[in-house]
């Protein structure tokens, strides 16, 4: 590791302040050295500096303390693997809009420190958090009025936030987004068929923006979805089950590589959406009476 001379300057500063047990100052010095990116730890005879990361790493999802990024809306990324294609969306929304941005990665967090500012929140959880859970953060621990889930693999080539705002204020749905659909009643629920604009059952986790406050009476999505597939359909349902309508809407985004289906082990990733499905086909199907207008 290369070590500035004005980062030893200052570790050999506050090894002479706490020799001479003016702990104030050896304090200030340490919190100069976090600033600088450096972390100070005392060994017998002396001390060693290390780099600091930028962001911490817990164990659990739920060990996240609440967000406030200061802003009204905030878009809720979670990355687990292909940091670089992660970090390239990340960039996208930042350039189409000043919304702030909570980016929770499982495991590494690749290049991803460098968005890092005033209105990017990184994180990272160990390997193996739920999708669910992770989700389950911006809905609960971020305080800003909207709140929208999208995927790493969704891209902004506008501002995709304005339009879904103006909606949401209106009251008349409690979630909007950009891809959805109809549950195919002639197929027993067991597809959901994309009508385009207009009123929906289900909105998919490409992009999605809730009233957050609303969300918090509806509760979240099914913790048991450790996979992302499917948990988006449940979660959707579980809203129109509670009295909430939902709207897809044509906005200016794209969709790369969608690595969270292609790139996994197709075995797990069949085995937990099938698990997923079988718990919606169990607990809605039938239930007519919560699902949108037919068109």
């Amino acid at each position: 590791m290369n070590v500035p001379d004005s980062i030893t300057e200052l570790a050999s500063a506050r090894m002479q302040a706490r020799a001479a047990k003016d702990f104030a100052l050896a304090d200030k010095y340490r919190d100069e050295l976090l600033h600088a990116g450096f972390e100070v730890v005392d060994v017998p005879g002396g001390y060693e500096l290390r780099e600091k990361k930028p962001y911490i790493t817990l164990a659990y999802p739920r060990d996240i303390r609440p967000i406030d990024l200061e802003n009204n809306v905030t878009v809720g990324i979670i990355v687990d693997g292909f940091t670089d294609d992660a970090l390239e969306t990340v960039k996208t929304i930042k350039a189409s809009s000043d919304c702030a941005v909570a980016i929770i990665a499982i495991g590494d967090t690749g290049r991803l420190f460098e968005q890092m500012d005033k209105r990017t929140y990184l994180i990272a959880v160990a390997p193996g958090a739920s999708w669910a859970d992770c989700a389950n953060v911006f809905l609960e621990k971020v305080s800003s009025k909207y709140v929208i889930v999208m995927d790493p693999s969704t891209r902004f080539t506008g501002d995709a936030i304005t339009p879904v705002v103006t909606e949401l204020e209106k009251g008349d749905y409690v979630a909007v987004g950009w891809r959805g659909g109809l549950v195919n009643l002639d197929d027993d629920w067991r597809s959901v068929e994309d009508k385009g604009v207009g009123e929906v059952d289900v909105l998919f986790s490409y992009f999605m923006a809730f009233n957050r406050e609303a969300m918090v009476e509806v509760g979240g999505f099914n913790p048991r979805a450790v996979y992302y597939r499917n948990a988006d359909i449940e979660y959707s349902l579980k809203i129109r089950q509670a009295g909430g309508k939902l709207l897809q809407i044509d906005l200016p985004l794209i969709q790369e590589r969608h690595h969270g289906y292609h790139d996994v082990d197709p075995d797990y990733r069949d085995a937990q959406s099938k698990k997923t499905f079988d718990r919606i086909l169990d607990k809605y199907r039938g239930k007519e009476a919560i699902l949108s207008p037919r068109r």
